[in-house]
């Protein structure tokens, strides 16, 4: 089950007690100018992104038997299967700090603030001396036109967009609960979460038989168990991290899209582009919560990229939004900026040039089937491992050699990379940037791609502009610049 609020992303049972109240005390830690940034209304308020329209293309693999009941029919066997052995092997092939980490990224602020959630856990993105700035800013009040806009719970972009809707109609059971539903439940889980009542039996048939999965073709995931925070790296307090597979509002929720995803792309690209500086850094670590999900057996790759999809639909719309941009996202990024150098005495760009990069190893070294190790050690390789956690090495189902499909408003989401250039000339840096076509999830149709817009790419581009205005990009992985005429 889930709960709806207005104004505030839908949150699974367990993590939703206090919401309202934490929306109170999030909006009386406002400056005046937050607090009416908060309450104003703007067009893209009501012009939210139909994730179920967005996300179509999921029919093509799996189609549910339109009572969300976790049941339906498999359309394609190959995809599937290819979903359900890349998370096997992320789930078992994931280092023990990896496993920590996605606890982490799992949590939801608690309703005496002594949590956290992912628009604070991605601040390991900016760096080692920016981050935990960040944290900072955000417990303690410093940073509210930031914390309004980004907070996973009811920020007005954190929070833009619910998957309840999607993940009911697409009606996807989740890889760690059973294919067979004669299995045992689990001590401690929640009754709405028996096997007889909640199981992936639609899928039993492509899975018998197969490596990933047990003799009845249940997958071979591993729960993660719960564990205590006391690192205080996110929070002064200690916070009690669970997974929640036996709540009634995980297991009986669908896997597709991922809300978690959803939620820490909306953080993500929110992030990323009132910090363009470090944009490539941030989408990167926006990748990582996304996979991390896999890494406790509770999605697969799909839900991912299906995740990164809403993420980008919902900020793009917010960027769209002059008002929205001009009284809220702007604002945001000047108190970031004027934050950042009162506390090191320095420009964003000498701090980032002297500081510790993000780094990420999640599989220690080992190499994923038909994919790599997804280290994470620098800007280029950053970009790398989020193009790879874009597609997941899945095969091309759709229609090869499309002509580029940029989403309309989507170039908006460069306005503070590439703030010299105008709006046809960023249409074509995410053109000229962005995946072929074909991979899962690539239904362009008449709107645009959202599968394929590469915003590491993008936002790492060095754009060389000619004379007659047409802009072309020369090298991705570095820092976004232009260059040519002036």
């Amino acid at each position: 089950m889930t709960i709806k609020t207005p104004g505030l992303r839908s949150l699974p049972r367990a993590r939703r007690v206090g919401v309202s109240v934490l929306a109170a005390a999030s909006l009386a830690l406002a400056v005046p100018s937050a607090a009416s940034a908060a309450t104003t209304t703007y067009p893209s308020d009501s012009a939210a992104p139909d994730l179920v329209s967005l996300l179509y293309g999921y029919n093509s693999y799996w189609v549910s038997s339109g009572v969300n009941d976790l049941h339906g029919t498999v359309k394609n066997a190959a995809v599937l299967g290819r979903d359900d052995a890349l998370t096997v092997w992320i789930n078992q092939n994931a280092t023990t700090a990896q496993r920590f980490k996605a606890l982490q990224d799992s949590e939801y602020q608690t309703t005496d603030g002594t949590a956290y959630d992912q628009s604070i856990t991605v601040s390991t993105a900016l760096g080692s001396v920016l981050g935990p700035l960040y944290v900072k800013g955000r417990t303690s009040g410093a940073l509210p036109l930031t914390s309004a806009v980004i907070n996973s719970s009811n920020g007005t972009a954190g929070a833009y967009v619910s998957t309840s809707t999607a993940k009911a109609a697409f009606s996807h059971p989740r890889p760690y609960l059973p294919s067979d539903a004669t299995a045992s439940a689990v001590s401690g889980d929640a009754a709405e979460c028996a096997p007889s009542t909640v199981n992936g039996s639609s899928q039993q048939a492509i899975r018998v038989g197969q490596s990933y999965a047990d003799a009845k073709g249940n997958l071979k995931i591993t729960r993660v168990a719960p564990v205590t925070d006391t690192t205080h790296q996110f929070s002064s307090s200690d916070v009690t991290l669970d997974a929640g597979y036996g709540t009634s509002g995980i297991c009986t929720g669908g896997s597709f899209p991922s809300g978690h995803t959803t939620t820490a792309y909306e953080a993500g690209i929110t992030l990323a582009t009132l910090l363009p500086e470090l944009a490539p850094e941030i989408l990167a670590r926006a990748s990582e919560a996304g996979n991390n999900r896999i890494v406790l057996g509770v999605h697969y790759p799909l839900d991912i990229m299906g995740g990164r999809m809403d993420g980008e639909a919902a900020l793009a719309a917010r960027w769209s939004d002059e008002a929205y941009r001009t009284e809220v996202l702007e604002p945001a990024r000047k108190e970031l900026l004027s934050y950042f150098k009162k506390a090191t005495g320095r420009s964003l760009i000498q701090v980032i040039g002297s500081q510790k990069a993000y780094t990420s190893n999640p599989y220690g070294g080992k190499k994923m089937p038909g994919g790599s190790a997804q280290v994470v050690t620098d800007r280029k390789s950053a970009v790398s491992v989020y193009r790879e956690r874009m597609t997941y090495g899945f095969a091309r189902t759709g229609t090869k050699h499309q002509a580029a499909s940029v989403p309309a408003g989507a170039e908006n989401l460069l306005l503070t990379a590439f703030p010299t250039l105008t709006k046809a000339q960023r249409v074509s840096v995410l053109a000229q940037t962005e995946i072929a076509s074909g991979y899962p999830l690539d239904t362009a149709g008449t709107s645009g791609s959202w599968e394929r817009l590469n915003l590491a790419a993008a936002t790492s581009a060095t754009v060389k502009l000619g004379r007659d205005g047409k802009v072309r990009v020369v090298s991705t992985g570095g820092t976004a610049k232009v260059i040519g005429r002036r």
